[in-house]
């Protein structure tokens, strides 16, 4: 995964937009699956409770079917880079133990890793307005880069691969 440029202000509009389709899609197939197998299978005064439940699985498969068919729309193009990138920061956490040490002997995989883990999350946090965390992680990156710097090596974010992680 590479980072990219995106415009803060059409991402918060483009992931509101499409939060609240989510919302409505869910709910309408939810209650109109529940409401029909209600009234076809349902009992008078009995439990429904298996009915809505049912109705909310279908509601949740059919907003996923159609998150995965629209996946590659352009309109959501910034929605999908940011869940991406939350995806690869967090497998990147989850190693992140075994990860550090590494950079500590001077690996240049753990120290492309952990450089694209600080810029990424930079990103993502400016673009979500989690300025509480922005100034420890600034910190953490400046000491990465001139970690870079000194060893004369020539990483940038677009040498980070998911398939690096595959060592730690």
């Amino acid at each position: 995964m590479q980072l990219q440029d995106i415009d803060k202000a059409r991402y918060r509009q483009r992931f509101r937009i499409v939060f609240a389709a989510i919302v409505v899609v869910l709910t309408a197939v939810s209650l109109g699956t529940s409401t029909l197998l209600i009234a076809v299978f349902g009992t008078p005064g009995g439990s429904h409770f298996w009915l809505n439940l049912a109705g909310v699985v279908v509601g949740a498969a059919v907003v996923v079917l159609m998150l995965m068919r629209l996946r590659n729309h352009p309109y959501l193009h910034e929605v999908v880079y940011v869940w991406d990138l939350k995806q690869q920061l967090n497998l990147i956490h989850r190693k992140q133990r075994n990860i550090e040490p590494r950079v500590d002997d001077n690996d240049p995989d753990a120290i492309a890793i952990m450089y694209f883990f600080y810029r990424g999350s930079k990103q993502l946090y400016e673009l979500d307005d989690n300025t509480i965390t922005l100034d420890s992680i600034g910190v953490k990156l400046k000491a990465i880069e001139r970690r870079i710097e000194d060893l004369g090596l020539d990483i940038t974010t677009d040498d980070y691969r998911k398939s690096m992680l595959e060592r730690f």
